[in-house]
């Protein structure tokens, strides 16, 4: 994904995660960026939580077109609020209420401390 801008490889890993959206209504969306490049990513959603040792049976409850596309749209968007750091995390967690989507983003910024810059 190297050759893409930072928007266009969060297209990308929004288009390869949507199927998995579709069988969730919350939980994080997260990507690892190094020098501006995505490494990793995925979902990490809310846990199954089970009754008397037995899990609910599976809904097909997750995030509708529209959604998805609002949240696509949303994570792009929030890019332009990414100032002058190349490494860290961003995290768009996200819930469905009512039909209705919710959605906050968290950039984390890393930055590396050689022993040589400890001179400069």
């Amino acid at each position: 994904m190297e050759q893409f801008t930072l928007a266009r490889q969060i297209d990308v890993v929004f288009r390869k995660i949507k199927d998995e959206l579709s069988h969730v209504n919350s939980g994080t969306v997260f990507v690892h960026i190094r020098n501006n490049e995505i490494g990793k990513f995925g979902i990490k959603h809310l846990p199954f939580e089970s009754s008397e040792g037995v899990l609910p049976a599976p809904s097909n409850v997750g995030l509708t077109e529209i959604q998805f596309q609002t949240f696509r749209q949303m994570a792009i968007e929030s890019l332009k609020r990414k100032k002058s750091w190349t490494h860290g995390e961003i995290m768009f967690d996200f819930t469905v209420r009512k039909n209705v989507i919710s959605i906050s983003i968290m950039f984390e910024s890393n930055y590396m401390l050689s022993v040589q810059s400890l001179y400069l």
